[in-house]
């Protein structure tokens, strides 16, 4: 199969679709694979590096997508990038389609055919592609989130990690997903007061297993406990994710204007819409914003502050599901794989994952 790589031009986006060592394992069963100039520059791995790997090395997008059948990208195409895609490509990529509803509709008319990372299940229910940027976003939340509380970032200007017998500022988690979970370890882990706030109560008691009980508490999302919530917290991070459609605002603006001035929120579901009625997305260059007197972090690619640890670990994820895509054929690997066929979001100009169809006809 011919494969390509492009580099990619969303804001600070330094991951690469395909490390030479991914590389490497393709070109050994046969497959051609094209890789745009300076795709993985950023992060270490040199135009020689993927010539090593048997990779043909291109001087624009343009002709890495003339050759290529099969695209792995990283992020959704920009729209500048509209103008390369056809009907004989197959985008293996994150999409959050539903996030950007008129992109997406502008995109189906390319005649692709799409694949996203973010619908791809797993046997137990789980989201194998989607889990290690959730991971990382989760980390990273609570990293930033801990950064613009500090009074020169306008914010409240206090430390999250416990400091003597100071009573504990407060973090509140709302989401217990993959990308929630990682950020209330590092909360717990510095000694905040723990606020977790998810709808399934079997989740809740199975993190207070994990958790304990001491400095951190478990409750069940309501309008009413969130608000509750909110109003004594110094840094909220919202995990909120529903498969495919639009993340649900459980953050009103009401609520917003009830937080404390210099307080910190942190949207991890911006790539689907935003969890926080008053999220925007911002961009690594611009990331936050002030409502109400609130600091929002809202980027859209927040594992692109780690691009190397981050396209680290996406590869390992993608590599068995791309392997089978260059071994199969695009076709013969939908219908072999449910798993993998449960990405498919785009196919012949038309939105077939029931999930985002029905978020985009809202």
């Amino acid at each position: 199969m011919k494969i390509g790589i492009p580099k990619e031009i969303k804001n600070n986006e330094h991951r690469v679709g395909l490390t030479p060592e991914s590389v490497k394992k393709l070109t050994e069963k046969n497959n051609d694979v094209f890789v745009e100039t300076d795709a993985g520059s950023e992060i270490g791995f040199s135009d020689a590096d993927y010539q090593s790997a048997g990779a043909t090395i291109l001087d624009s997008a343009s002709k890495v997508y003339s050759e290529a059948e099969l695209i792995v990208k990283v992020k959704e195409p920009m729209l500048e990038e509209f103008q390369y895609l056809s009907s004989q490509h197959t985008l293996f990529t994150y999409f959050h389609l539903a996030g950007n509803k008129e992109q997406a509709k502008e995109l189906v008319k390319t005649g692709i055919t799409a694949i996203a990372y973010e619908t791809v299940t797993a046997e137990d229910g789980t989201l194998p592609l989607l889990a290690p940027m959730s991971a990382i976003a989760g980390q990273i939340g609570f990293v930033v989130g801990s950064y613009f509380l500090l009074k020169p970032n306008k914010g409240i200007g206090v430390l999250l990690d416990s400091i003597g017998d100071i009573e504990p500022r407060v973090v509140t988690v709302i989401g217990a997903g993959v990308a929630g979970t990682e950020a209330i370890k590092k909360a717990v882990a510095s000694g905040a007061h723990v606020k977790i706030i998810d709808l399934s109560e079997d989740k809740l008691q199975q993190l207070k297993q994990t958790f304990g009980a001491e400095k951190t508490e478990y409750i069940i999302s309501t309008p009413e406990t969130i608000a509750e919530a909110l109003v004594l917290s110094d840094l909220v991070i919202g995990s909120v994710y529903v498969i495919g459609k639009e993340a649900p605002k459980v953050i009103t603006k009401d609520m917003i204007s009830k937080m404390k001035p210099g307080s910190v929120i942190v949207d991890i579901a911006i790539d689907q819409g935003g969890c926080i009625e008053t999220s925007k997305p911002t961009t690594h260059d611009d990331p936050v914003f002030i409502h109400d007197d609130v600091i929002h972090y809202c980027v859209t690619n927040m594992p692109g502050a780690v691009p190397l640890t981050a396209t680290l670990a996406l590869n390992k994820a993608t590599m068995p599901f791309i392997e089978i895509l260059a071994k199969e054929g695009i076709t013969k690997a939908l219908e072999s794989d449910q798993h993998l066929a449960n990405g498919l979001n785009i196919k012949d100009g038309e939105i077939v994952h029931s999930a985002i169809k029905e978020a985009l006809e809202d």
